[in-house]
C-alpha cells in the first residue's frame, strides 16, 4: 500500500508548497503567499476529511504509517513490561502484550502487533495471530483476573491466521475460548480499535466492559475485498462492499457496536502520533474511571449484556 493515498494528494502537494515557502531564502517576503495557502489547506482538509466514504476510511485504518500497538504502549504507558509465550507451544509475535502503569495505576496491556516494514511484517505474520497468540493473550488477562487488574486491549488485524498449522494447533477452539473467558473475567475491560478490526481474529481480543473506536478505524466480519470476492466473484468490488458492511466508526456507534469514537487529528493517526495517542488517553481514562466503581459481578453481568443486546432489533409496523 503507498504511503500517498490517492485521495490525499491535493492536501500534500499543498503542504509541500507552503514547506518549500518556509524554505526559501526570503520566507518574510512569502508570508502572504503562505497565510493564503494555509487557509486554503485548512479547507481542503475540512472538505476531504468531513466526508471520507467508508473505503477511503479503510485505507486510513491501514495506512503503513498510523501508529501500531508498540507505538501507543510507549506513548500511554509507563513501566511496561513485556510478557512471552503461551506456555503450550510458542510465542507468536503478532500478538504483544504484558504488564504496565496506566496514569500510574497497574493495568495489563495486549494487542495485535503488525510490522512497519516487510521483514518486520512478516515477523509479526502482518498481524494475523496464530492460536498461540491468542493463548498468550488469554494467559494475560487471565492474570489480570486473577490480580483484579483493568485489561487494555489495542485491536489491529486484518484477521486471524487462516494457514494449515494454525487451524492444526486449533485455531477456532483458541478464539471460542477467548470469547467465553473474556466473558466472564471479573475485572475492568477496554478495548479500542485502532486500524483494522477484521472478524473473529479481532473479536477473540474484543469482548470487553466498553469497545472504542478511532475515528478512521473500520470493525467487520470481513474485509471489504473478502466480502466483495464472495457476493460478486470480483475483489475489485472492495469500495462499494465497505459501504454496504457499514464497517466505520459512526455506522457501528449507531448499531451499538460500539461505545465511542476517539477523534484523530487532521488527516488521521498517522498525521500525529502524540495527539492521537492524547486523545485516546483521554478516553480511556474516562472509560476506566466509569468502570472503577463497579463490583466484579456488575462487570461481568453488564458485559453479558452489552453483548446479548447487539445485533436486536425492533420491526415497525
Amino acid at each position: 500500500m503507498p504511503d500517498e493515498l490517492e485521495f490525499e494528494k491535493p492536501v500534500l502537494e499543498l503542504e509541500n508548497r507552503i514547506a518549500e515557502l518556509r524554505a526559501s531564502e526570503d520566507p518574510q517576503a512569502a508570508r502572504d503567499e503562505i497565510a493564503r495557502l494555509e487557509e486554503r489547506l485548512q479547507r481542503l482538509r475540512q472538505k476531504i476529511y468531513g466526508s471520507l466514504t467508508a473505503w477511503q476510511r479503510a485505507q486510513l485504518a491501514r495506512h503503513p504509517k498510523r501508529p501500531h500497538t508498540l507505538d501507543f504502549f510507549n506513548l500511554l504507558l509507563e513501566d511496561f513490561v513485556e510478557l512471552h509465550g503461551d506456555r503450550v507451544f510458542g510465542d507468536d509475535k503478532a500478538i504483544v502484550g504484558g504488564l504496565a502503569r496506566f496514569d500510574g495505576e497497574p493495568v495489563v496491556v495486549l494487542g495485535h502487533q503488525k510490522g512497519r516494514d516487510t521483514r518486520e511484517n512478516i515477523a509479526r505474520n502482518f498481524g494475523m495471530p496464530h492460536p498461540e497468540g491468542y493463548r498468550k493473550a488469554l494467559r494475560l488477562m487471565q492474570l489480570a483476573g486473577k490480580f483484579g487488574k483493568p485489561i487494555l486491549s489495542f485491536i489491529d488485524t486484518p484477521g486471524a491466521y487462516p494457514g494449515l498449522g494454525a487451524e492444526e494447533r486449533g485455531q477456532a477452539e483458541a478464539i471460542a475460548r477467548n470469547l467465553r473467558e473474556m466473558a466472564g473475567l471479573p475485572t475492568p475491560i477496554v478495548c479500542v480499535v485502532t486500524g483494522e478490526g477484521g472478524s473473529g481474529g479481532a473479536l477473540a481480543i474484543g469482548v470487553g466492559n466498553r469497545v472504542l473506536m478511532l475515528e478512521h478505524a473500520i470493525y467487520s466480519v470481513i474485509s471489504p475485498e473478502g466480502c466483495a470476492a464472495i457476493l460478486w466473484g470480483n475483489a475489485a468490488k472492495a469500495s462499494e462492499a465497505a459501504e454496504l458492511m457499514r464497517v466505520t466508526a459512526p455506522d457501528l456507534l449507531r448499531l451499538g457496536v460500539i461505545d465511542g469514537i476517539v477523534p484523530e487529528p487532521a488527516g488521521g493517526a498517522h498525521r500525529n502520533w502524540k495527539a492521537t495517542a492524547a486523545n485516546l488517553r483521554t478516553a480511556l481514562r474516562d472509560q476506566l474511571w466509569q468502570l472503577k466503581s463497579r463490583s466484579p459481578e456488575q462487570l461481568v453481568e453488564e458485559r453479558y449484556d452489552k453483548f446479548r443486546r447487539i445485533g436486536a432489533f425492533e420491526e415497525a409496523s
